[in-house]
Formats: structure tokens, sequence, C-alpha cells
């Protein structure tokens, strides 16, 4: 009853559906023992020795400690934990299984400790060698691009509780031809991104959307406030693109990692002494007590903003495993609040919606994922043509710009 197509289809089916549920029970295990141990390090130790969590010499101590250790893992483990996730980029070649063990503990590590870097890139890096190196034995016909495209749809859905984003990542990277339609590539990972989104949400969904007003009928003005607004983002996150590959290749002239990483830890306790406790760890749960305060004024976000895209660079140079997008978005956020609190007549619907679409856009090069953080932040669908609109000269301004990458 099937055309061959169709049976061709189902064969990756159950696949897919068995790496997207690993992929999320992966992201979901690492989520879980980081924020045990980011409880016991920054509430229950604290509690005892009777020291305040957010005193300066508390932040300084951990953060050091934590760059310390990731750095002895690194030194120590097998593979070196992994490539350096600031010389990569989201989807990468496949890892030596060796490496997993090691890079698994410098993520939870550097997610407990209060390092401002998110998860997405040590998990996809996991998954995609699990995926490969499972699937290549158990299925020898099929290539590991197949199964690193499986893996990382799979990821992708878990990451962000929803297959949308990799439906819109995958539409623009697998290419189609007359013989193999766009969405017969699709299927099977469309279907892994929603077995991952499916098992996230089962466990836990992660928390995106702000508590922003709702946005009335769009303006021509408003169009032009959004170019304006993401412009500005733009030129903020290409200051960091300046800045990582000459901080990468000064904290490197270090050559031990215990002692960049040491250093690393040392430079992101003092920025998070600058920026208080709400710019440390990867930026989704502070994302969301910033919006909800009524207490902070322009200097105060602008502050958020700057210290936090500082971390992310400092952290990135030095070579803690995590990723840049989550932390991006806080930026993001904290910028648009900034903007509207500034210049209340923009709404902060456009403020913050554009700005994180910039930054988001700087970093990752990816006109749809940045779209779709965007979206997902201020989930108001009648954003969606003006965000589509600023877009466009976004998209001009970082033509044949480098991304937020150091130098291999």
């Amino acid at each position: 009853m099937l055309h061959p197509r169709a049976r061709t289809m189902l064969l990756l089916a159950l696949p897919a559906l068995i790496i997207g549920v690993a992929s999320s029970l992966v992201l979901i295990v690492v989520m879980k023992v980081a924020s045990v141990l980011q409880t016991l390090l920054w509430a229950a130790l604290p509690m005892r020795l009777g020291i305040d969590a957010a005193s300066p010499g508390w932040i300084i101590l951990l953060l050091t400690l934590t760059g310390i250790a990731v750095g002895l893992v690194i030194r120590f483990s097998p593979g070196h934990a992994g490539p350096d996730p600031a010389q990569e980029p989201l989807i990468g070649a496949p890892v030596p299984p060796s490496a997993l063990p090691g890079l698994l503990i410098a993520l939870i590590l550097g997610l407990a400790g209060g390092v401002s870097l998110g998860p997405e890139h040590p998990i996809m890096a996991v998954n995609i060698a699990l995926a490969v190196f499972l699937g290549s034995r158990a299925f020898p016909r099929v290539g590991a691009l197949d199964w690193t495209i499986l893996a990382s749809a799979g990821t992708i859905g878990a990451l962000f509780g929803t297959p949308v984003a990799a439906a819109l990542i995958f539409s623009q990277t697998l290419q189609s031809n007359k013989d193999v339609p766009l969405w017969d590539r699709l299927f099977a990972p469309l279907m892994a991104a929603a077995a991952g989104a499916l098992t996230t949400g089962l466990f836990f969904q992660p928390r995106f959307s702000l508590p922003i007003p709702h946005y009335g009928q769009m303006q021509l003005t408003d169009i032009f406030s959004g170019a304006i607004v993401a412009a500005i983002a733009i030129a903020l996150g290409m200051i960091a693109v300046w800045a990582l590959p000459k901080m990468h290749t000064l904290m490197h002239q270090l050559k031990h990692p215990v002692l960049v990483l040491g250093l690393g830890g040392f430079l992101l306790g003092i920025l998070g002494v600058i920026g208080g406790p709400i710019t440390l760890f990867k930026g989704l749960d502070e994302m969301q007590q910033m919006a909800f305060s009524q207490i902070f004024s322009v200097q105060d976000y602008l502050l958020f903003a700057v210290v936090k895209l500082a971390a992310i660079v400092v952290a990135a140079a030095c070579g803690f495993r995590g990723g840049r997008i989550f932390p991006a978005v806080f930026v993001g956020v904290a910028l648009g609040l900034m903007l509207h609190q500034h210049v209340d007549a923009v709404p902060a619907a456009i403020t913050i919606s554009c700005s994180i679409l910039g930054l988001v856009l700087v970093v990752t090069r990816d006109a749809w994922l940045s779209l779709f953080m965007a979206a997902v932040v201020v989930p108001d669908t009648t954003l969606l043509p003006l965000l589509c609109i600023v877009m466009l000269p976004a998209w001009l301004l970082l033509a044949g710009k480098p991304m937020l990458m150091a130098k291999r």
C-alpha cells in the first residue's frame, strides 16, 4: 500500500525515534545533575559555612575553583574532553567516544559553577558521537552524516522543547532535488526532533517566553525602530566577535589548561561581582528574573548586557565546555529592556525580540534560528512580519563578517 519512498522513510523512523528520545535523556540527566550540584555549591554549602552566596569573595572563589576543576578534567581526561567549543560550530564532526566522559564532567562543572555558557554545544557533540558510534555498528549501510543529522535534530528538539527549530534549520541545510523531495529528507530528522521535544516535555518545559505586553498592529515606524535596535545589537555583538580570537590567543599562551581555565574562572568571578549573580550561569532562568523584576534601571540593564557579553568571551576564550546561544539570548533580553526603558515609546516586544534576533544572528549566522529565538522569547504572532522585515537589513550588515569563533 505504501510507495517505495514512504517505505524508505519508515525504515529510518524507528532509529530516529530512539535517537530523539536518547538525545533528550542525555540532556535531562546532565541538567538534573548540574542543578543538584549548583544547589549544593550556591545554596547548601555557603549556608553551612555561614557565607552569603552573593558575596564577592564566594563568587570569585567558586568560579576560580570551577575553572581549576574543569582545567584538571581537560588536562587528564582522554581526548582532552573533546574539541575547544570556541573553534567549533554548533553542529560539528563526531568526536571520539573516549572523550565523552570528560566532556560531560567539564560541562556539568561549568553549568553548576556559574560559567556563562549554555549546554547546547557539548550536548550536541555527545549525542552526535553516540549516534554515529552506535548507529554505524547497528546499521553499517547508513552513513555517518545521516546519524549526525538525526542526533543534531533530536538535540535541537530537546533543547528548545519543540521540533520547529529543527525544521527551520534543516530546511536550509538538507538540499533537495527533483528525485528526493525536501520533505522526504526532513521526515526522519523531524521525527527525531519531535521525539526529543516530547521526551523533554515529560520532565520539564524549557522556559523561554517572557511576560511582555502584547504588541498591537504593526506601524511603519516600528519597522525602522526594530531595524535600529537590531543594528545596535549587532554592533554590540561584533565587539565580542572582534575580542574573542584575541582573547583566545592571549589566554592560550599559558599553554597549561589548568592555568588557562583557573585564570579564566578568576576573571569570570570578577565579572560576576561587577554584574551580580544575575549575570552568572547560562542565562535562561536569570533572564526570567530580570524580566519579572521592576527594580532595575537603564544603567543596570546596560551593565548586565555588557558584563554577560564579556563573560561569554572570557568563558569561550579559556576553553570552558559550553555553548554561546543561551547566554547571547540573555544579552539580547537585557539590551532590549534597556532600550525600551530608555525610549519607552518603542514597545518592549520590539526592542527585546529585535535585540535577540541581532545577537543570535551574530553568534550563529543562522537566520532561521535567530527568528525562532526572537519569536519564542516574545511569543507574539503579530511580530513575525516585522521580524522577517528587520532580518533583511540585519543580514546585509553581517554579510561576509566573521562569526563569534576563535581561529583554529
